[in-house]
């Protein structure tokens, strides 16, 4: 193919420099690479016509053929717009233009026959049409044209600077005319032997031009597997190459310490998820590689005491082991469960937080370099340049996704060769999501609730069922038990009618007065020390009742709190209510969690809440919340870099990503170099697309 798909869109016939500026600022198309690669929103059956007379207040675009017999023109608060009266044989409609009157009146014929195209609107009792896609029926019906045609995404600037969808057409068309048709192939022959895919000139010519609705699906598979392959491609790559050459600590041996613990001190029976996470973890460990593990739990499966026993396995090798969470209220929480258990072992135990005096830090930092101290929890802390290992062996990252990239590659340098990593989440990450966006990391999942647990009863109330519901919380205090209330703003809104915080803790006040009951309140603005120190009132159990913002979200666990009341439930995320569920449920009595809306709810409102109360499946809820939200959104701006698909969609094309996973892992484990004639072309392909232009040197 002789035409460089790197040339600038400016030479393609049909755009010139202004065409080209507005095509690089409003849709991102610097080149004819970026051009092929815009691939059509939706497409439209061109083949049916309609009349005047039978249009219908909202309906969707339309297509006409009749003559314009006449322009005016309508002075409006800035400038003016043309309006074009056109009609047919059963009536007559309003054509209007905004922008570039002076060159519609020129171009246009009268009394001609024209096809329209576009959205007709209802508007002061006559039906109009803003910036119609409009074409002479005799060129129109020259044209060869699919019967299915291609709508592409615009804007409002384009479309007022008369770049529409039928221009796009034309630049489009001058692309495949500049390029006859013909583009490198970018997968193996065997992989399109066996997928019986298209060629990519024929998918990229079918998914601009389908001929039908057939050849239309096949191209979207082609182009849609192909994307998503050289995702996986890259992403496993990154893990050969990690695995192949950061070499890690080898924890030869399970001793005392694990052992003794597994067979007298463990405080309860591990599920058989925890087992088959452990086992994954001991062979991670025990190779010469560095491990990079995340480990996915719903709240409450038991993420911390696979921690704890991970933690040992480095003990008994000789190495240190640190945990680091994002929060204090979450480090101190780790702190005290991990200390029960260290005593029980003769295991030195310290926490490192911002509160620490600097005569605690001393000690730390004095023992934590001779190697006195064998485990150290706490906060960002553990990052400073001062807090040097004798022997970091293995850096667990509690909650990860609230730490940066950099914050987190602090740790690798704890020690001559980088500690083994383990990064745990207590936000179920749904599995495609997880392929896309951590598929560089191993990944377990521990899937399966310690026995005895009780399910949270799970109830949805109306602002007006309020009384009944103050009404069983003294039933539960009555019984001993503690309450937490959450809102989701701090000070009261002009815009939004929700419950704020102050106005709701008043209220709080009112219903549940002093000395009988006592009043926690907790929220982001507070200075930390007044925050724990009311925080930890609650935990010892001197106030019944906890009134938070969301800061309660992780890191608080009180087992005697049995009720979560949710004010504003329609103002949560799906993920940030299972979270805030996960606060109860801790102890042996029933839970509940209750869900306070007012009675105007949006659609995507009424999903999450039916959702919560139906399932505690937290993988089930990401699932739905991926749904509704979308990649990005779940994610962060951080992770969303890789999920800027093209074409596919990894929520509705899940299947296509697990195939394409399937088929990246094969070729790789087969031939990892890619240095085989039959993957010569894949070889090419991924140096074309990859950030990583040096990638190839690592890999032996």
């Amino acid at each position: 193919m002789s035409t460089n798909l790197q040339t600038p869109i400016d030479y393609l016939k049909g755009v010139g420099p202004n065409r080209a500026e507005l095509l690089r600022s409003e849709l991102g198309i610097h080149t004819y690479q970026d051009l092929i690669n815009l691939f059509p929103n939706r497409y439209l059956d061109r083949t049916k016509y309609h009349k005047i007379s039978d249009l219908r207040r909202n309906s969707a675009e339309v297509q006409i053929i009749g003559k314009i017999i006449g322009f005016k023109e309508i002075s409006q608060k800035r400038g003016k717009r043309l309006v074009g009266t056109f009609e047919d044989d059963t009536g007559r409609m309003e054509l209007v233009w905004f922008r570039g009157q002076k060159w519609i009146r020129d171009s246009i014929k009268k009394n001609i026959p024209y096809v329209i195209f576009g959205k007709a609107n209802w508007f002061n009792g006559v039906f109009s049409m803003p910036h119609p896609d409009l074409e002479l029926l005799s060129e129109y019906q020259q044209n060869l044209r699919s019967s299915m045609q291609s709508i592409y995404p615009s804007t409002e600037k384009l479309s007022n600077k008369g770049i529409t969808n039928r221009v796009m057409t034309k630049i489009m068309q001058s692309l495949f005319i500049e390029t006859k048709g013909r583009f490198e192939e970018t997968l193996s022959d065997n992989l399109i032997s066996e997928l019986k895919l298209l060629s990519k000139s024929e998918a990229l010519f079918n998914i601009h031009f389908p001929k039908n609705q057939d050849l239309l699906a096949r191209s979207e598979f082609r182009l849609k597997f192909e994307e998503l392959f050289y995702i996986q491609l890259q992403l496993i790559l990154k893990n050969l190459i990690h695995k192949s050459k950061i070499k890690g600590f080898p924890f030869e041996s399970v001793g005392q310490y694990f052992n003794t613990f597994y067979k007298n001190h463990l405080p309860f029976d591990l599920t058989n998820a925890q087992k088959r996470v452990l086992k994954e973890i001991r062979q991670d460990l025990g190779s010469n590689a560095q491990m990079n593990r995340l480990l996915q739990g719903d709240v409450g499966s038991g993420k911390t005491i696979v921690a704890f026993m991970s933690m040992l396995m480095a003990l008994d090798n000789d190495f240190q082991a640190c945990l680091m969470a994002p929060t204090e209220i979450l480090s101190v929480q780790h702190y005290q469960g991990l200390l029960e258990l260290s005593n029980k072992l003769n295991i030195s135990i310290s926490l490192l937080t911002g509160s620490s005096t600097t005569l605690e830090r001393r000690k730390i930092h004095e023992s934590l370099e001779n190697g006195e101290l064998n485990i150290l929890i706490g906060t960002h802390a553990l990052l400073e340049d001062k807090v040097k290992f004798k022997n970091l062996g293995l850096a667990i990252i509690d909650e990860q996704h609230r730490f940066g990239v950099a914050q987190r590659s602090k740790l690798w340098k704890k020690n001559t060769s980088p500690p083994h990593i383990l990064v745990m989440t207590a936000t179920p990450i749904p599995r495609t999501l997880a392929m896309s966006v951590y598929g560089d990391l191993d990944i377990s999942v521990i899937d399966e609730l310690p026995p005895g647990r009780q399910a949270i009863k799970t109830v949805h109330r109306y602002d007006k069922n309020r009384l009944k519901v103050l009404r069983f919380i003294r039933d539960e205090i009555d019984k001993g038990r503690q309450i937490y209330i959450v809102y989701p703003l701090i000070q009261e809104s002009e815009k939004l009618d929700y419950k704020d915080l102050m106005d709701g803790y008043e209220s709080i006040v009112r219903d549940f007065p002093q000395p009988k009951y006592q009043i926690s309140i907790v929220h982001g603005k507070m200075k930390p020390a007044d925050k724990d120190y009311e925080m930890q009132r609650f935990v010892k159990g001197e106030t019944q009742i906890m009134v938070a913002t969301t800061v309660i979200e992780v890191g608080v666990n009180v087992p005697n709190a049995s009720v979560m009341v949710i004010e504003s439930a329609e103002r949560f995320g799906l993920s940030q209510l299972h979270q805030l569920r996960g606060r109860v449920g801790r102890g042996a009595e029933q839970s509940f969690c209750i869900l306070m809306t007012g009675h105007k709810l949006s659609q995507d409102s009424k999903v999450r809440l039916e959702t919560m109360t139906r399932t505690s499946d937290g993988f089930e809820i990401a699932e739905v919340d991926l749904r509704l939200r979308g990649p990005g959104d779940l994610m962060g701006t951080q992770q969303s870099g890789i999920l800027n698909l093209k074409i596919a969609n990894i929520i509705k094309d899940k299947d296509i990503l697990q195939s394409a996973r399937f088929y990246a892992k094969r070729i790789l484990n087969s031939d990892p170099s890619l240095g085989s004639t039959e993957n010569k072309v894949i070889l090419r392909t991924y140096r074309q697309l990859s950030k990583y232009k040096n990638i190839w040197n690592y890999i032996s």
